[in-house]
């Protein structure tokens, strides 16, 4: 059969095996994402279906689905918001830093991947899914509990700590010398606070440049330019995800409404064949052997969660209920701990196994994270059912949502 038909034919069956899996998450209300890579470990080597002839545009399209979920990631906040949010939530930040990135340190340093493999996954074990516990607050009626800004300000702190980390991450992978390297973190915090004070100062600018009220040109202007600056940023060593961030930032206003509104199917169009590329250069056959350690990792981090957004929360007045949500709403891990292992798998900085174990990590905390979000209210009232207390950690019913 012919190259192309195939690749279509492959390509074709990829994405509809997608959506009905995201269908089958919509049902059960959970996250596509474990599915996801559930259907690129199936399509990949060793899997049940091998299709090989995809892989080229999947790694390509799994590319921009990153540069899109940083765009829209930089489009939700302004440059005002993240200063609030560092001055509000910085020693919780740090706190967060500490408590969830030691264990995958530990557990890579154990497993005998050195230092890179241990600054990739304690990427991995250290950040939640911001879009995952957006989507939780959401769908539970939460948004507009008192302890959601703590949340918020914490989910706020780790995406900043990204855009220090992946330069660093991409520096460690690449192998170059300490003077190279303190030079591209030299470039990747000088590019920081140039766009924020850009931001702050000349946002309007540069919305301008990219507005336009026909929609076509707009998309066109808009991914045209974040496919440039991440390009730049990642022959800078910066990386490109980073680079999206920081335009996503600078496009403020009604512009930036406008951007999310038009990009975002594309987004969730790319970032599911992200995943799926993810999967497709995963063995399954290198689960098992670090599935335990997988579980553990699950175990710990999920404590190390709650316990970060208890003691954050708590330091705002916030009590007893309003903090165990507060912890258990930032449990789940998701997109950026997998693009932080596809970008050390992709390098080919890491152990193979280190995908694998990314994976199994993912897929446990993808799934347990809502899991968490919901239960957490019965079983601390499970706990208090002798000294039934009022919350004032909620705004909304007696119930305490």
């Amino acid at each position: 059969m012919d190259t192309t038909a195939l690749a279509l034919i492959e390509l074709g069956a990829i994405l509809f095996a997608l959506g009905m899996l995201g269908r089958v998450a919509g049902r059960f209300g959970m996250s596509p994402i474990p599915l996801y890579l559930l259907g690129g470990l199936a399509f990949g080597s060793g899997g049940v279906f091998e299709m090989q002839a995809a892989t080229e545009f999947g790694h390509l399209a799994g590319e921009i689905g990153v540069v899109l979920l940083l765009l829209l990631l930089g489009l939700e906040y302004t440059a005002a918001e993240l200063v609030t949010g560092m001055r509000r939530s910085w020693l919780a930040g740090l706190l967060d830093i500490v408590a969830n990135a030691t264990p995958g340190v530990v557990v890579a340093l154990l497993l005998g991947w050195g230092v890179v493999g241990a600054v990739t996954m304690g990427g991995v074990t250290y950040i939640s899914s911001s879009g995952i516990v957006a989507k939780v607050l959401n769908d539970l009626g939460r948004l507009g509990n008192r302890e959601t800004p703590v949340i918020l300000s914490i989910l706020v702190f780790e995406d900043l700590a990204m855009a220090v980390y992946l330069p660093i991450l991409t520096m460690v992978l690449a192998g170059v010398g300490f003077a190279a390297g303190l030079k591209s973190l030299g470039i990747a915090l000088l590019a920081i606070t140039v766009v924020l004070v850009v931001a702050l100062r000349y946002g309007r600018y540069v919305s301008a440049i990219v507005d336009s009220n026909d929609n076509e040109v707009f998309l066109l202007k808009l991914l045209g330019a974040a496919l440039l600056v991440a390009g730049v940023s990642a022959a800078l060593n910066v990386s490109a995800a980073v680079g999206a961030f920081l335009l996503g930032i600078a496009i403020s206003g009604s512009t930036a409404t406008q951007a999310a509104k038009l990009l975002e199917p594309l987004r969730d169009l790319f970032a599911a064949i992200f995943f799926v590329a993810f999967g497709l250069s995963t063995d399954p056959g290198a689960i098992p052997p670090v599935l335990g350690w997988a579980i553990l990792l699950a175990v710990v981090t999920t404590l190390t969660k709650l316990g970060t957004g208890w003691w954050a929360a708590q330091r705002q007045g916030i009590r007893r209920m309003g903090r165990a949500r507060a912890g258990a709403a930032l449990v789940a891990r998701g997109e950026f701990s997998i693009v932080i292992a596809g970008l050390a798998v992709s390098m080919g900085g890491v152990d193979g196994q280190l995908a694998a174990l990314a994976s199994a990590y993912v897929l446990v905390m993808a799934v347990l994270g809502p899991i968490a979000a919901r239960l957490v209210e019965p079983t601390v009232r499970f706990f208090q059912r002798d000294k039934p207390v009022v919350d004032p950690g909620a705004t909304a019913d007696p119930i305490g949502r």
